[in-house]
Parts: C-alpha cells; sequence; structure tokens
C-alpha cells in the first residue's frame, strides 16, 4: 500500500458492522477522500468502479479482494491501491463502538509497506523416487509415472504382482540415509538391487550391494516407516503419507504430479556472518541458532554458521536466539517490525486510545482464528491491536520488550497448537522466559506477557476479554538501532532503578567474571572475543570489559588456558554499563637488565615461585634470573652462561686485514704464514 492514500472506501457490510460509520470514517487517515458503503462486492460494484476511475482506491475489506482484482481488471485500471482488513480485525466486535483508535492504529500499519524480500529458484525435472511396499506404492509409482519419471524402490518385493505395461523402474533396497531437497535429493539404500525385466512369475531381481547411491527431484515415501528427514513436513519435495490412508496417498500423488519446473522459494533469512560469534580460532562459542533448527538448515562453517535457504522453512527461530544479530529474519526485518508496531500504537494514541495492547500472530492459523472470532464469537476488544507476523516463532525478547517501550500495556501471542506439536515451541517458551525476567528486573508483572496456546477462538477471546494489566507510565520511546540497542532503551525507558538484575542461563546479556587468583593476563581472550567485548591496555597490563556488547557466547571461556572466566547471565540497565571496567591489571614487570617493561609483574613472580630452585632449567639464582628479562636479554644472558649446553667453546676472534698489515709493520711473523719468500 502507498504510503499516499487518495480515496479510501470503508463499507458496513450489508449492515453487519454495529458501530457509527462515521467514527469509522474519521479514523481513517487525514488527508484522503473516505466514503461509507454497505455492499461494494456486489450491489455498489459501479461506485467501487468509478472511484477506480478517478485514481488510487484503497478498500477496507479484504474478504472480496478477487472480486475487486476482478473489476479493476476489467476496466484495465490499476488504480487498486490495497486492501485493509478493519472489520475482523475491528468493526465485528462486541466493542465496536470504541474501535475508532483501533481503525486508525490499521490504517497507519498498512502505510508502511516493508521492503523487498529476496528469493532463489528451486528446478525440479520431476524425476521421482516412490519409496514403499505393497500395491500402494505400486499404483503409486503407475499413477505417477504419466506425469513423473519415475524409479519405484520397494522395501519388501514379496507377493508384488509385476505390472504388464510398468513404464518406470523398479528397484528393491532400504533407504539408509537421504539429504537435500526439492530438485537435488540424494539418497543412500543398502540391499539395493535391480528388477530382472525377462522372465514368468513375480519379480526377480539382480545381485543386491550396499551403499548405492541414486538423485532426484522428489521423494514419495510410502513406506510407513520413520521419517528421513528431521522436520519432514517443512522439506520441499519430501512427500510422506500412511500408506493404508487412501484420503492421504490420493492427496500426496496429487501434490507430488504438480512439483515439476521452476519454483520460488523466499529467502527467510538475511546473514551476516561478520557479525557471527560462533567460534574463534577453533574453540566453540555460540551455537544457538543450530540447536534450535528444526529442520536442520544451519550448519558450522569455519568461525562461522552457513545457513542452507533451499532447506530453511522459515521458523524464524534462528533470528529469535541470535545474540548478535546476524541472523535476521526477513519477513519483516526487525527494525521493519518495530517500526510498523511504532506507527500503529502512535496512531492508536493520537485518535485517543488508551490501554493498548499487541495481539501478535501468524498470517495463517492466527488471523484464522481471528476471522472466526470475528463472526461467529465476540471479536477482538477495542484496545487489542493485532499484529501479523509470518512465524510467531520468529518472535524474539527484542520485538516484545521495543512494544513495552513504545507504549503497550500488554503483549499477547497467540500459539497455535501444531507448533507445539511439530517440537518448535521452545523457541517462543525460551524468549517468554527471558522477557518475563527482564519485566520483573524493571520491576513490572511478568503476566504482561501472556501466551495463549489454543487453536479455538472462543479461547483466544476469552483470554482477551480478561483483565489486563494497568497501563505504562513512561514516556514511549522509538526502538531506534539492532536489537540489542532496541532492547537497552526499552529497558531503560521502563527500569525503576539501575541495578543489575538477573536473567534466566543461556541469555544473551551478562557479566564476564575473572578469577583474579589464575588469570596470568595473557589476554588470549582479548584476541578472541568476537563483540569486542573484552579489552586490553596497550600502556599496562590489564584486561578491560565493557558489559553491553558482550554476547555470552562463551569463547573466552572455552580460550582461557587457566580456566579464569565464568559467565554470569544478567542485565545492568545503568549507563555504566556502555564504558568499560577493569576485570584484572597488574604492574608491568620490568627487565632487570635494559629495564623495559615486557609482562606482569604478578604473573613472573608466580612463575619464579613455581619453578626457581625446583624445576632442573631452574636450579640456580643465575638461570632463574632470565625469566626476569625481556625476550632479547634473555637470550642474550642465555649464549653468556657458563653451563650453557649448546656452548661449543669461545668463539674465536675475527682477523681483520689491519690487523695483518699491523703485524707486518712490526715484523712479526704471520701465525698462518707457513713458508717465507
Amino acid at each position: 500500500m502507498a504510503n499516499e492514500i487518495e480515496q479510501i472506501l470503508v463499507c458496513d457490510c450489508e449492515g453487519s458492522v454495529e458501530t457509527s460509520m462515521d467514527a469509522v470514517c474519521a479514523a481513517c487517515p487525514s488527508g484522503a477522500t473516505v466514503t461509507a458503503h454497505t455492499s461494494l462486492c456486489n450491489k455498489q460494484a459501479d461506485l467501487l468502479a468509478a472511484a477506480l476511475g478517478k485514481g488510487p482506491v484503497t478498500i477496507a475489506c479484504t474478504q472480496e479482494e478477487a472480486r475487486f482484482q476482478d473489476i479493476a481488471d476489467d476496466m484495465e485500471a490499476h488504480t487498486l491501491a490495497g486492501l485493509i482488513d478493519i472489520r475482523d480485525r475491528a468493526l465485528w466486535s462486541d466493542e465496536a463502538g470504541d474501535a475508532a483508535p483501533k481503525v486508525a492504529a490499521l490504517f497507519a500499519e498498512a502505510a508502511r509497506p516493508g521492503r523487498a524480500i529476496g528469493s532463489v529458484d528451486l528446478e525440479s525435472e520431476g524425476v521421482c523416487l516412490v519409496y514403499g511396499a505393497g500395491e500402494a506404492a505400486l499404483n503409486a509409482a503407475q499413477t505417477l509415472s504419466n506425469t513423473l519419471t519415475v524409479t519405484l524402490m520397494l522395501t519388501d518385493a514379496a507377493d508384488i504382482i509385476p505390472p504388464w505395461n510398468a513404464n518406470f523402474e523398479i528397484v528393491k533396497g532400504r533407504i539408509r540415509r537421504a539429504s537435500g531437497h526439492l530438485g537435488a535429493f540424494e539418497v543412500v539404500a543398502d540391499n539395493v538391487a535391480a528388477a530382472i525385466a525377462g522372465g514368468r512369475g513375480g519379480l526377480s531381481f539382480e545381485a543386491a550391494r550396499d551403499g548405492g547411491k541414486s538423485v532426484c527431484d522428489l521423494i514419495l515415501d510410502l513406506s510407513g516407516n520413520a521419517p528421513l528427514f528431521i522436520a519432514h513436513g517443512k522439506r520441499d519435495g519430501y512427500l510422506r503419507a500412511d500408506p493404508t490412508d487412501t484420503l492421504a496417498v490420493s492427496a500426496a500423488l496429487l501434490e507430488a504430479s504438480g512439483l515439476i519446473g521452476t519454483f520460488e522459494k523466499t529467502l527467510y533469512v538475511n546473514f551476516h556472518a561478520e557479525l557471527c560469534a560462533h567460534s574463534r580460532s577453533g574453540q566453540a562459542g555460540c551455537t544457538r541458532c543450530i540447536d534450535v533448527c528444526p529442520t536442520g538448515a544451519i550448519s558450522p562453517d569455519g568461525e562461522t554458521v552457513k545457513i542452507n535457504p533451499m532447506v530453511c522453512a522459515g521458523c524464524g527461530g534462528c533470528s529469535a536466539v541470535c545474540p548478535s544479530g546476524a541472523a535476521e529474519y526477513a519477513l519483516p526485518v526487525a527494525d521493519d517490525a518495530r517500526m510498523r508496531m511504532e506507527a500503529m500504537l502512535t496512531a492508536y494514541t493520537e485518535a485517543g486510545g488508551t490501554q493498548p495492547r499487541i495481539l501478535i500472530h501468524d498470517e495463517v492459523d492466527g488471523r484464522g482464528a481471528i476471522a472466526m472470532a470475528a463472526r461467529y464469537g465476540r471479536g477482538l476488544p477495542a484496545r487489542v491491536i493485532p499484529f501479523a507476523v509470518n512465524q510467531v516463532t520468529q518472535v524474539g525478547h527484542d520485538l516484545i520488550m521495543a512494544a513495552f517501550g513504545m507504549g503497550a500495556g500488554q503483549i499477547c501471542i497467540h500459539l497455535p497448537t501444531r507448533i507445539r506439536r511439530e517440537g518448535e515451541a521452545d523457541v517462543l517458551d525460551g524468549q517468554a522466559t527471558l522477557v518475563r525476567a527482564m519485566l520483573e528486573g524493571v520491576g513490572l508483572e511478568p503476566d504482561r506477557l501472556v501466551i495463549i496456546e489454543s487453536d479455538d477462538p472462543d479461547a483466544l477471546t476469552e483470554a482477551l476479554y480478561s483483565d489486563a494489566p494497568v497501563a505504562l507510565t513512561h514516556e514511549p520511546i522509538s526502538p531506534l538501532g539492532d536489537k540489542r540497542t532496541a532492547t537497552r532503551l526499552s529497558i531503560s525507558a521502563l527500569k525503576q532503578s539501575d541495578e543489575p538484575f538477573a536473567l534466566p542461563e543461556g541469555a544473551p546479556y551478562g557479566e564476564v567474571i575473572v578469577n583474579t587468583d589464575s588469570c596470568t593476563l595473557c589476554l588470549a581472550c582479548v584476541s578472541q572475543c568476537p563483540a569486542g567485548a573484552l579489552l586490553d591496555n596497550q600502556d599496562k597490563p590489564q584486561l578491560g570489559f565493557r558489559e553491553t556488547a558482550c554476547l555470552q557466547c562463551g569463547i573466552c571461556a572455552n580460550t582461557c588456558p587457566e580456566n579464569a572466566i565464568t559467565l554470569a547471565p544478567r542485565f545492568n540497565p545503568a549507563d555504566s554499563a556502555r564504558n568499560s571496567q577493569v576485570l584484572y591489571e597488574d604492574e608491568p614487570c620490568r627487565c632487570l637488565d635494559c629495564g623495559r617493561a615486557f609482562g606482569s609483574q604478578g604473573t613472573v613472580d608466580r612463575i619464579i615461585e613455581k619453578l626457581g630452585g625446583k624445576h632442573w632449567m631452574f636450579e640456580n639464582p643465575e638461570r632463574t634470573r632470565i625469566i626476569q628479562l625481556c625476550d632479547d636479554c634473555r637470550v642474550n644472558a642465555m649464549f653468556k652462561q657458563s653451563d650453557n649446553p649448546f656452548q661449543m667453546g669461545e668463539k674465536p676472534q675475527v682477523r681483520r686485514t689491519e690487523d695483518y698489515l699491523d703485524a707486518r709493520d712490526a715484523g712479526k711473523p704471520d701465525p698462518k704464514r707457513k713458508f717465507d719468500a
């Protein structure tokens, strides 16, 4: 939808909207021509056509999108600017009379189009592997062979009657491993044998072998065994059905027959490798994204990770848990989502709305539940502003805390039950635990964040109509910057003190604690810290720390040779957390010979205490003294020692030309000359 809206057509949907249309029109953006109607999709379609002929039109209805587009196409008009749903989300409600501020919020959101997202192409030539046993697999292969290039792999070839006119290959075997995606699957199977074309009676096969490999574009799994992939329902090109369920098999066949050609796949995640804290110099660090990815699309790649866009199913969990913003969800990107929410809350408040609450929901299950609640139930309360995202599992603590910082009194998240069944709710659970700890840390009630886990529209509205927390009284902020900056700005606006507060284990905020009895100030941790949270000092042995930069990735703890570092998850809301603080420092040790500073005095003292007079290399004071010398002086001293094991006698003095001439003038014989002239 364009930022400038010229004409807005609102409709009371055959008189079913029980509120003043004048109030609804007044809530629409100023500067636009707003007209109210009753049956735009039917009896008053001519009025829509007339408006389309005048210029860009925005229609406050999405149910009849296809009908409206047909009218515009028939006119060859390109003036249908957009559609916005204010009926299901605001006007079909028990509190429709108070919904004008929410209508203003919905229009404000529509006026902020998101950034375009990228895509990749999946190419399928229709090479299909049907995998299973019995008549179900055989019939499926016969059906698909009319449109696809089919190979049937039988897990059990007993009692199979060969088709008299098969136009597909038949093999037997059992798949050991499968990988890939639509257009690029690879399978490895054992006990593989091709069917022998000739012969009378049942099928016979060639000699079997293990480790057979093959590639295909799609797989239809009718084996009834465990899925070949984790999160198999999200793997493009892998179709699985219970061979005893006729309807499921028919649906799989219909879907498989259409998987030939070029398919556009959304690039759900923008990855910024320079921000990744996965590892450094072989030391393990953050693995949060790998741990939560349901499809296995994320894997280690040296010091960072790589995300396979062909396998990624777009749940957004990696973005939610990423501490640095390296994995950035693109539908929408984080700052677009925050700006959208800010526009909604600002418009809601300016239109006279109070005590705003945000309902975060997905575009499919959540939108459907809202529509059903509006049509058959109470609809959404007037103070509940719906906020759609692609997947609720993409919602991170930064967006939720930003919503509180912008003035929302409560955040409700609709969680479809399928997400729990599919094992993907852990990400949202973890983010909710983190947010509630932050709310308690700033003195607010943790129940300001509510997760409504139900597919029942009535259960959704019942939860939303229950008592809500009192409104927040702080000055709303604009959540600028990256996810960590937005979170800190929100906490700064909400906090009641500067005291640090604890966070759950694994939180991406916290401090580094150094055991000064063990630390030698080698500063290996500084060189490995991916976020620049650990700092050194060029003038003296010193380890500094800037808490706001710490990702709690653990690389420093894994790098430390003395095991002197531990992590403590917490949030320090004080401004001082942005500054460097000294974790440990010592006086420099100065070389006994040249006076140059070369290390930590405490470290040198500890080495002398452990080795001096105890180790065979430092049995006498002369050798122990070497420990207190800089690199250059140490080498010098070692060569001058009387007990140097590498000593080969005194080095002969170099004889110069002047020495020969002086000896000649003095009449002394040349010791190297054996015969006189």
